[in-house]
């Protein structure tokens, strides 16, 4: 079992905090024992054995209902993960929107005893405690998306970057259109109370002024399709010309893009957000306004129970002089287009 006391941390400010893309963890995860190097300083010797069979391991794991294309992601990329491993035995707990249910959820995995516990809240603030439990118990938690209040209550954070998805839409926005300094850009963002979507937006925000440029319409959605589609339909009704468009989600965009065909309009490109298959598809086809999407990594989950698995045989990442499991991954948010959707595809979640 984990041990049961935590070291506690200083919060790094953002641009200090380690940002590894899931490629290091998918391709980097090795033992604890490096090889002897014959030369001096440092170097890549790190043996390559973390994938080998060891003992055994339970992780429970908990998410909010799949009742969105990017939540159903998450748990099926988590189950693929764990089935690739013959020493993790991985517990789904079924997917809940109601806090109390999750709550009981995490407090069965402590009472059973498992060896770790990847945990995607409903709500961090009110899973916070019960995480605390987990963590005095000696469960190691890995806390993924949401985060809890408080930095004892998880072991490491694995995080999408909200920020970094708006400045990732903002800056191709710019590549476009940087030239063009009375462009109208448009903004279809996600439910406006909520931090994430503060986030993007504000990134967006941000890098759009980099070049000159603002967002000149916006309206709110809720991430639904449904929820897409009026907003899209208010949006076109407001603005007469648009040059560019950033919807915050793929899930909406299918609406999105219905509301946009059904007006007749295609003097713009769009941009998408979260990275589904069915809106790199469109790219591909090139037969729609649809010309990129941002990522918001869908494999979370399956890092975190990578990560549960490295905490609970006591191993650590590759690539890192300290032999450890950082506190917080915060994975990258890349521009996916017509050039690059190849690399992306296969591992898209469905809308």
């Amino acid at each position: 079992m984990f041990a049961t006391r935590q070291r506690p941390f200083r919060r790094l400010p953002y641009a200090t905090v380690a940002l590894l893309s899931a490629g290091v963890l998918v391709a980097g995860c090795t033992s604890n024992t490096p090889e002897e190097s014959s030369g001096g300083g440092g170097g890549n010797q790190a043996a390559s054995d973390n994938d080998e069979a060891g003992d055994t391991v339970t992780i429970g794991f908990s998410a909010p209902a799949a009742d969105h294309g990017w939540m159903a992601g998450i748990t099926e990329a988590a189950r693929a993960e764990a089935d690739g491993y013959e020493d993790v035995e991985l517990v789904v707990a079924e997917g809940t929107n109601d806090v109390s249910t999750q709550i009981s959820q995490v407090e069965t995995f402590i009472n059973d005893g498992v060896d770790a516990i990847v945990l995607l809240p409903f709500d961090g603030a009110a899973l916070t405690p019960v995480a605390l439990q987990a963590m005095e118990a000696g469960i190691p938690v890995i806390n993924v998306d949401r985060e809890f209040d408080s930095p004892f209550a998880a072991r490491a954070t694995i995080l999408g970057d909200n920020y970094g998805m708006g400045v990732s839409a903002g800056t191709y926005v710019c590549e476009q259109l940087g030239d063009q300094p009375d462009a109208v850009v448009a903004e279809i963002a996600g439910i406006d109370s909520l931090p994430l979507t503060q986030d993007r937006s504000q990134g967006f925000a941000d890098a759009l002024a980099d070049c000159g440029l603002e967002v000149s319409n916006r309206v709110a959605a809720d991430f639904t399709v449904e929820g897409g589609e009026e907003a899209a339909s208010n949006l076109l009704q407001a603005a007469p010309q648009i040059d560019a468009i950033w919807n915050h989600d793929d899930d909406q965009g299918v609406g999105v893009l219905a509301a946009i065909e059904s007006a007749g309009r295609d003097e713009f490109f769009m941009v998408g957000g979260a990275g589904s298959a069915n809106a790199m598809r469109a790219i591909q086809e090139g037969n729609s306004v649809l010309q990129a999407t941002v990522i918001y990594p869908s494999t979370q989950a399956a890092d975190g129970v990578r990560l549960a698995r490295l905490l609970a045989q006591d191993k650590a990442l590759s690539d890192l002089v300290e032999v450890e499991v950082p506190r917080q991954i915060v994975l990258n948010a890349p521009v996916v287009t017509a050039d690059n959707v190849d690399q992306y595809i296969d591992s898209a979640f469905e809308s």
